[in-house]
């Protein structure tokens, strides 16, 4: 079937509603949750690791969320979309972490400027609970090497 312009728009609203969802569950404290944008068996693909399913997402995130010392934001940028039909999308978003561990979480963290700099690549599917990740993949451009003490 082809999709019309209106029916592109509605379909890259809601797959920067994902991408934007992502970040600010990660930034606010409930990482785990990531898990729940995801496919039964989509992957989340970074350097560091590879996760196939929700479990295995689920249970990477939960670390993140259990680090409440950390404050961080990521910062989405530049998304480039291309809906592929009326079930699948894919795209890529620029963007930039700050991040601070430790100190007080009730005022702000000192900036010493952003952490990294990189772009998730990722494929979209419609499921019957809607669009989920199916694929994820995170790419480093740029990184700050922290200071080691």
């Amino acid at each position: 079937m082809i999709v019309d312009d209106f029916q592109r728009l509605l379909i890259e609203r809601e797959c920067e509603r994902l991408i934007h969802a992502y970040t600010h569950l990660i930034d606010y404290g409930e990482a785990a949750r990531v898990a729940d944008l995801f496919t039964d068996d989509g992957t989340c693909e970074s350097p560091e690791a590879t996760l196939i399913g929700r479990d295995r997402i689920r249970d990477s995130f939960q670390a993140r969320q259990d680090r409440t010392d950390r404050t961080s934001r990521h910062v989405c940028t530049n998304a480039l979309l291309n809906v592929i039909d009326e079930r699948q999308a894919e795209g890529v978003v620029y963007f930039t972490l700050y991040r601070h561990d430790g100190g007080d979480l009730g005022r702000p963290a000192p900036l010493e400027g952003p952490l990294m700099v990189g772009e998730y690549r990722d494929r979209f599917v419609r499921t019957d609970a809607g669009w989920r990740f199916a694929r994820r993949k995170t790419g480093v451009g740029f990184y700050r090497r922290e200071k080691r003490t």
